[in-house]
């Protein structure tokens, strides 16, 4: 394959890019701002480090990933697009609606991709749910719930619900096929005075479906899960599941007959999934949306979708 992609960011998150890109044959360079760090890795992987501004000039760069703060995003992500480079940009897209309303114009004018790095719509497991849900396996959706808990990485710039909900917003979304009518949060500050480390967001559609996230970065353990309840069945997708058990479907029954409705449990039936590394899955659709071989799936326009509900999110804790 062509080496043709930048990975500006080696850090927490950027260093799983940088080596799922060199595991692809598609690393063409490493940039952080930390030097021995971008070094390091242009050793590690056979590589070269280079600046942004050297990343921009140069022509064999056909992709750019950039796994830097949210508040640099728009900024980043224009010059680079602006410079003929499709991005791939991690969540959220950017830090408000007119930032990422010029990351699309940009992405629009230069004929560039710009893809918002939203996981889990390139999660096989995901992607199975989605297929079943079309398929009407679950019958018409009533409730989605999404958990993303855990005792980890504490932020300083962006509260919980910025950096752990984006995921989840955008699985949601993607299932409902619509934006929600109502956005309501509440969030708790434990550890900072004026960043929240506790959220919950609620959310109603136009269909009469209803949603709810919850989010914490003091969970005593890790959870990542997702429920979506139908009028047929009901799924979960808990990611802390090993492989053949992270798809759990459960017909149980509903009498409304009596009063109040009586419940018929029913066992879990998994679903089996070749598996694979998702983020490896998204790196792979990048390399085929610069190749114009794909269709946009978290693009421009999506991020912003994700962006509107965190907003209004915001505006209402």
């Amino acid at each position: 394959m062509k080496k043709t992609i930048a990975v500006v960011g080696c850090g927490h998150w950027g260093k799983n890019l940088v080596r799922n890109f060199s595991e692809l044959g598609a690393l063409y360079c490493v940039c952080d701002p930390e030097d021995t760090l971008s070094e390091y890795f242009a050793v590690k992987y056979q590589t070269k480090a280079m600046s942004f501004d050297q990343i921009l000039s140069d022509p064999q760069v056909e992709g750019v990933i950039l796994a830097v703060p949210a508040k640099l995003h728009a900024e980043m992500a224009i010059r680079a697009m602006r410079s003929k480079k499709n991005v791939f940009v991690e969540k959220p897209i950017a830090m408000n609606q007119s930032e990422a309303a010029l990351m699309i114009e940009a992405s629009i004018d230069e004929n560039v991709h710009l893809m918002v790095g939203h996981l889990l719509q390139y999660h096989p497991i995901f992607l199975q749910l989605k297929s079943l849900i079309k398929m009407g396996h679950l019958g018409e959706l009533t409730y989605l719930y999404s958990n993303r808990l855990s005792f980890g990485q504490v932020r300083a710039e962006e509260d919980v619900i910025w950096s752990f909900a984006p995921h989840d917003i955008s699985m949601i979304l993607s299932l409902a096929e619509q934006e929600p009518d109502t956005v309501e949060a509440r969030t708790s500050n434990v550890l900072q005075e004026n960043i929240a480390d506790i959220g919950t967001i609620h959310m109603t559609f136009s269909s009469g479906l209803k949603a709810h996230i919850s989010v914490s970065w003091i969970h005593p353990v890790k959870e990542q899960k997702l429920v979506v309840i139908g009028g047929d069945a009901m799924a979960v997708f808990d990611d802390t599941q090993p492989w053949d058990k992270k798809l759990a479907i459960y017909r149980h029954g509903i009498d409304r007959v009596t009063n109040p409705p009586t419940l018929r449990k029913a066992d879990a039936e998994y679903v089996v999934i070749d598996s694979c590394e998702p983020l490896k899955q998204e790196c792979c659709y990048f390399l085929e949306l610069i190749a114009d071989r794909a269709r946009p799936v978290t693009d421009g326009q999506e991020g912003l979708r994700v962006l509107n509900v965190l907003t209004r999110a915001s505006l209402r804790t």
